[in-house]
């Protein structure tokens, strides 16, 4: 149900439902560890339904006003969603979390996941690598091997970041003799 459709279009206070966001997070994170994966994708899902109730952007009153929420609001806020969106996508260097546990991994969410998080912090390790592992599992070496190389000029060392560039320009290498064969 949508908060804006409850009687007098109450939606909740700003700072409970920042709050509860950060419960479901962190309750996302406990059952991650508790490798319950199916159960900490659901908590990160409450947790990002929670921030849409907070007020936005089309939420300004007519005269003018600021939005209700405060810039600490508005920044707690991001910080869950970037994290919520992050552990959704994929774990750090193990190359598994909650989407990338499943037995059929879904790289396009993975990789809306991700670019949502580069929106709001375009210099994110994780979400450059992640993205790049995304890409090249759906067969687009080419934005695969950007993502991974910008992850690579933040962390020149990763060596599952290198790993990937590797295979994505083996594939590249590939497709491009099969091309001169076919011509």
């Amino acid at each position: 149900m949508d908060r804006s459709s409850l009687p007098g279009g109450v939606r909740g206070d700003p700072a409970q439902l920042i709050h509860r966001a950060l419960d479901f997070k962190t309750q996302g994170a406990q059952c991650y560890k508790d490798k319950k994966y199916r159960e900490a994708i659901g908590k990160y899902h409450r947790a990002l339904l929670e921030l849409k109730g907070l007020p936005g952007e089309q939420d300004r009153a007519g005269d003018g006003q600021e939005p209700r929420l405060t810039e600490e609001q508005r920044r707690a806020a991001e910080s869950v969603e970037v994290d919520c969106y992050n552990s959704l996508a994929g774990g750090w260097r193990s190359s598994s979390a909650c989407l990338l546990q499943a037995e059929l991994v879904n790289y396009e969410r993975v990789k809306e996941y991700c670019l949502k998080v580069l929106k709001k912090e375009g210099e994110n390790f994780k979400a450059l690598y992640r993205s790049g592992v995304a890409f090249y599992h759906l067969g687009d070496y080419d934005k695969a091997l950007f993502y991974l190389k910008e992850a690579k000029s933040r962390q020149p060392t990763d060596t599952n970041v290198i790993r990937y560039i590797q295979l994505a320009e083996m594939k590249l290498s590939r497709c491009s003799q099969r091309e001169k064969e076919l011509s």
